[in-house]
């Protein structure tokens, strides 16, 4: 039996991208090794985000090259549609596929073992309009299952490269979603986080469908699905529309994840960003109007060129007014081929580093005070792992994206359980296990209103 061994680097996109790779190798009757071991063949799926996402993205292929001088080595992803000729100059390398075309991929190990001639895959990514159908019905992870729906971004933000490495805005077709989405509530997930490059922008390039329209059938045409959760959403989509659905629901949780960037206009411009603080502040509101326990999570960039400390201290005190329940926070990363890369007033890295450890420790505070909103609440919790420190212990995320530890089994794994918030804190809250929520009375917590 052939083998295949998969490292994937980046994004929530890129980790469902080589999942529906596998399930090709699978059908065509290959077994699955770990990277670190020996494989026939070796399939890296690369992240070009960074330039260091660029430089893991080589020193794994390297690894993958030594480790079986003999396999049939595959690079894919972003880094390889960015810079194939790059890709194709590391010794060993035999295939490049960019960020389409994927199944094609045995045909293209088929023929290479045939001619022995190194393959460059790679199309230009802006001329393709529709969306690469791959299917997953199942993941290697039991507990929360992805689903991609859109591909590419129109944005160009200009700190970016993903519409060169990704394409333009395409949206997949609703009823493969709402196929695909039935598919894994029988493969017994419980919840589906809706994924994609620029998620909220679904429908964008479709006729009378949006994202509120996807939602919406979502929640009406998956029986058994008990949670869905959006991956990222831009806060310019967040539209009246959108807000009414979330409302009317009982399976979108009370969590959305919405980068911010920046809290100072100045830089948001520089940025390219398509919002203001105002607008962003607005949609905030909003929501809360009509969900006051909504926990909102944002991605925060400190250091663009030419952030003065006074532009930084806006976004500090922007994010504390707003009390979000966690930041992902970056200091920014200087991009080749984006205008932001060629900005003067570089930011020098120990003043980055400074800002990017004091919004941590803003954020740490904002998560505890968020959590302890909750102590002594019974809320619903899909268990995913032992605890690596207190192996009697599991770890899940209740529907608001709080990490609750608490004694549970193996058999509750993927399942919905209630549990008791006994003590809130950050990362981890403790709880106590209360009981499993039988499947067919399974009922999502509601919004609060």
């Amino acid at each position: 039996m052939p083998t295949v061994a998969f490292h994937t680097l980046g994004c929530k996109v890129n980790h469902y991208e080589t999942e529906a790779i596998w399930q090709l190798f699978k059908k065509a009757g290959y077994e699955r090794k770990e990277f670190e071991s020996r494989a026939d063949v070796y399939v890296i799926n690369t992240c070009t985000v960074t330039n260091t996402g660029d430089k893991k993205s080589r020193q794994v292929i390297r690894r993958a090259v030594r480790r079986n001088p003999d396999a049939v080595v595959c690079v894919t992803g972003c880094y390889a549609q960015t810079s194939p000729a790059e890709v194709m100059a590391i010794p060993g390398v035999d295939i490049v596929i960019g960020t389409q075309d994927r199944h094609k991929i045995l045909d293209y190990i088929e023929q290479f073992q045939r001619e022995r001639q190194p393959i460059n895959a790679v199309h230009n990514i802006m001329k393709t309009r529709v969306f690469e159908e791959m299917d997953v019905p199942e993941f290697t992870d039991r507990t929360r299952a992805s689903l991609k729906i859109q591909e590419g971004c129109n944005n160009f933000c200009t700190f970016c490269i993903i519409p060169w490495a990704r394409g333009l805005m395409r949206s997949r077709d609703p009823q493969e979603i709402i196929r695909q989405a039935r598919q894994l509530v029988a493969a017994g997930y419980k919840e589906i986080v809706l994924t994609g490059i620029h998620t909220g922008g679904y429908g964008t390039d479709l006729k009378d469908y949006n994202f509120a329209s996807l939602l919406r059938d979502l929640d009406e045409q998956v029986p058994g699905l008990k949670r869905l959760r959006i991956s990222s959403i831009e806060a310019s989509q967040i539209t009246d529309e959108v807000i009414d659905v979330l409302k009317r629901s009982d399976k979108i949780v009370r969590h959305l994840h919405i980068p911010l960037q920046s809290g100072s206009n100045t830089v948001l411009k520089r940025m390219r960003r398509k919002y203001t603080v105002e607008f962003y502040a607005e949609r905030l509101a909003r929501l809360r109007e009509v969900f006051p326990e909504l926990a909102v999570t944002s991605d925060v960039i400190v250091g663009f060129p030419g952030e003065t400390e006074d532009e930084f201290m806006e976004t500090y005190n922007f994010i504390r007014e707003q009390r979000f329940s966690e930041l992902h926070v970056f200091p920014y990363s200087k991009r080749t081929g984006t205008p932001a890369a060629r900005m003067p007033n570089q930011i020098d890295e120990e003043t980055k580093h400074d800002r990017v450890r004091r919004l941590i420790a803003l954020s740490d505070q904002l998560a505890k005070e968020y959590a302890s909103r909750f102590e002594g609440q019974v809320l619903e919790v899909i268990p995913e792992e032992r605890d690596k420190e207190r192996p009697d212990l599991y770890v899940g995320y209740t529907d608001n994206y709080l990490k609750v530890r608490f004694p549970a089994t193996e058999e509750m794994v993927g399942e919905l359980v209630k549990v008791k918030i006994t003590k809130a804190g950050y990362p981890y809250n403790e709880g106590e296990f209360v009981r499993v929520v039988p499947d067919e009375m399974a009922r999502s917590v509601k919004w609060s209103s």
